[in-house]
């Protein structure tokens, strides 16, 4: 007797053998028992879900001697002869090789006739996305009006190739692809009827390789019998599949957590003798990486017949939660670059090397047991005293922080007292340690600025320029009051941020005098009640000394008030922003009446479109300018109207009012109407002007001697249109 291939010996025969479609056979369970069953179905899905099972099942239920019923006989003569594949009313059509209007067409001239021998004429057509767009566009009205005696079952698996027309007319069904749950549960029952030893191990290797498709894992289950002879063993199932030994991965992982980079070599070099795949190592090793994490997070998640139970609970507690995340992200993204690799193995080995080297060197695996325990709400929880918890260990990413580019500390007159008693002078330096919200502050922004009380800082910082890296500090959370200052717009990119390192050698004398200082330097400097808007202080003496004259009450004509800080004249060059941006539009103000600029009052209508058309602008700011006109000023508004509704309420309104402010040398704001305009435009002066200068040119063209001679003797002429007056009225 022939061979018959565990995939077809084993295919459903009936709505209740099939595996893993349960929200399919509902469905299809109730239309059937309450006779409310519709002319065309379409099952969509991967190779090997049950497209091709379902529909003949369904056509075993349309006719069933029995009856049109769910739970089909598989005894009659239509249930046998279907299952067998030579049911004259069953037509199991491939699109792939019929797939013109031609054979479309063939077949539809056939539906109009009565079913043979069953109830019902049932046409399947496979993979039908395959078809042509005529033959779709022929199928279309029996699709959607077929006769009584005539179901369609259309299966494919890639429904974004189908006409939506067709996808109208039919009930769309959804297969999902395969647990690997229900695959090794399915193959444990295939093979206990085969009477086929198998290890669970082994049937999880090949539910996994086959990627939720049932066909692919029973065919592969026929491969791995004939290469075990018949012993499914986990070893001979990895020999079959060349998978990786699991053992190696969490050999490898070992390693990593250690740091032993010799050990990640021999691991690397194990791979290449058993002539197994990197790609698929990497592959493998995220997902040892993926439920290594969730043990962390949820403790006892891994299932207890796992064999390798026991070593990813280990795995769980010899690495960080950090590090779990950092060596998956790592193997993933290697696994796309090993095509750019000079070779799979130095692409393996650069991805290992690359998870040593990103690792943080004061980065130690969880104390306590894995995070995420009851309880614990997901977080981990420092086993260290309640004082060190405020202040976790993160010196090294910290310092970088507090000493990258765009983070400027400033130290602030204010010390902060030291309540801590002297350690003894055979104390151990304690490890340095950097505020946690100090560190988030710092990283948070590049542009961040860093600002605090003045606080005890290790002799490592003494004499180290401002602008050098300088090692970790120590900064206690209770010593270091962190405090930000955030505008009125709630913009958080103009918050500061304070923490500060200075030296610790200060003695008690100059403490005592530090304490004073504050008070009496602020009450030097008179500050004003408002702050600015945007959150900024700049202190009158600096007004002075950029203007040449003091601070006065009317200064602020912008609407902005000034505050001092406490701070010495050299603290504003170590700001974010300096104080001319700060202060930009009073400053202009003051340049503009210094230099004599005109005033808004004493513009006119008249002199508008000189004035827009000699403003330094583009785009829609300058077409905003030259298509206005000029309404008049009510105090520092500038009223303007314009005929096109669109530049009306385009963002060039806004670079027009900078310009202007900068041309009268006082904070203007400008308002835009839409309405008619005259002629007191830029545009239509221009306009005017380019018309005289043709008009112009006509006539110069026109009492030229030469072109009389010319038109009086050559009976010549002027081509209309020809003449072009160039911008200084000369004829072109």
């Amino acid at each position: 007797m022939t061979y018959l291939v565990l995939a077809r010996k084993w295919r459903p025969r009936s709505f209740d053998t099939l595996i893993g479609q349960d929200h399919v056979v509902r469905a299809l369970t109730h239309a059937l028992s309450t006779q409310r069953l519709h002319h065309a179905w379409l099952f969509t899905g991967t190779r090997g879900v049950g497209k091709t099972t379902l529909s003949r099942i369904l056509a075993k239920s349309l006719n069933c001697e029995t009856g049109i019923t769910a739970t089909p006989c598989g005894v009659c003569r239509a249930c046998t002869e279907i299952d067998e594949g030579r049911f004259v009313d069953y037509v199991e059509l491939d699109a792939a090789s019929n797939r013109g209007v031609d054979e479309m067409t063939q077949l539809l001239e056939q539906a109009v006739y009565a079913p043979g021998s069953g109830r019902f004429k049932v046409y399947m057509i496979d993979e039908v996305h395959m078809l042509t767009g005529h033959a779709f566009n022929a199928m279309l009205k029996t699709l959607e009006e077929p006769p009584p005696h005539v179901k369609f079952i259309l299966a494919t698996t890639d429904p974004q190739k189908i006409p939506v027309t067709v996808l109208s007319r039919c009930l769309q069904f959804n297969l999902k692809q395969m647990t690997a749950e229900a695959i090794v549960g399915h193959l444990q029952d295939v093979l206990g009827q085969e009477q086929i030893p198998a290890e669970v191990p082994a049937l999880r290797l090949l539910a996994q390789a086959a990627s939720g498709s049932m066909r692919d894992a029973l065919s592969l289950t026929d491969q791995a019998i004939a290469y075990s002879a018949g012993d499914l063993t986990t070893d001979a199932v990895q020999g079959m599949l060349g998978t990786i030994d699991q053992g190696h991965l969490v050999v490898l992982l070992r390693a990593l957590a250690a740091g032993d980079a010799s050990a990640v070599l021999r691991v690397a070099d194990e791979l290449a003798a058993r002539g197994l795949s990197y790609s698929g190592a990497l592959a493998d090793l995220a997902v040892l990486l993926s439920r290594v994490a969730i043990e962390q997070r949820i403790p006892g998640a891994a299932p207890v017949d796992d064999p390798l139970v026991d070593d990813i609970k280990l795995l769980g507690e010899l690495l960080h939660p950090d590090q779990v995340q950092l060596f998956y992200s790592v193997a993933v993204h290697s696994r796309q670059e090993l095509s750019l690799a000079p070779d799979e193995y130095a692409g393996f080995v650069m991805a290992c090397l690359r998870m040593l080297a990103l690792v943080p060197a004061g980065t130690e695996p969880p104390k306590g047991g894995p995070p995420g325990g009851p309880g614990s709400g997901g977080r981990s929880e420092p086993a260290t005293s309640p004082d060190a918890a405020s202040t976790p260990t993160m010196a090294a990413p910290a310092a970088a922080a507090l000493a990258a580019p765009g983070a400027t500390m400033i130290a602030s007159a204010a010390p902060t007292a030291q309540t801590a008693a002297p350690a003894p002078a055979t104390q151990t330096p304690p490890t340095p340690q950097v505020s946690t919200t100090a560190a988030v502050l710092a990283t948070s922004s590049g542009s961040a600025t860093v600002i605090a009380p003045a606080t005890a800082a290790p002799a490592a910082l003494r004499d180290i320029p401002a602008w050098e890296e300088a090692p970790a500090a120590t900064v206690s959370a209770a010593d270091a009051s962190v405090t930000s200052s955030v505008d009125a717009a709630g913009d958080s990119d103009t918050a500061l941020a304070v923490e500060s390192l200075v030296d610790a050698d200060v003695d008690a004398d100059a403490d005592a005098d530090a304490d004073a200082a504050p008070d009496a330097h602020m009450q030097q400097r008179p500050v004003d009640a408002n702050p600015r808007g945007d959150g900024s202080q700049i202190a009158h003496d600096d007004f002075e000394a950029f203007h040449g004259r003091p601070f006065e009450s009317g200064d602020d004509d912008d609407g902005s008030r000034y505050e001092p800080v406490g701070t010495d004249e050299g603290d504003f060059e170590t700001m974010g922003e300096s104080m001319e941006e700060l202060a930009a539009p009073v400053f202009a103000a003051e340049r503009g009446k210094k230099a004599g600029s005109p005033r808004v009052r004493d513009m006119t209508g008249h002199a508008w479109p000189a004035l827009a058309a000699s403003l330094p602008l583009t785009g829609l700011a300058a077409e905003l300018a030259r298509q206005s006109e000029w309404l008049g000023a009510d105090g520092d508004q500038i009223n303007l109207r314009v005929a096109i509704k669109s530049l009306a309420e385009s963002p060039g309104k806004s670079r027009l009012c900078t310009v202007l402010s900068e041309h009268f040398g006082t904070v203007v704001q400008v308002h835009v109407e839409y309405g008619a305009t005259g002629d007191e435009t830029a545009h239509a002066v221009a306009q005017a002007q380019k018309a005289q200068r043709q008009q112009e040119a006509e006539i110069a063209v026109a009492n030229d001697p030469f072109v009389k001679t010319l038109i009086a003797e050559f009976d010549a002429r002027v081509v209309d249109g020809s003449i072009r007056a160039t911008p200084d009225s000369r004829a072109a």
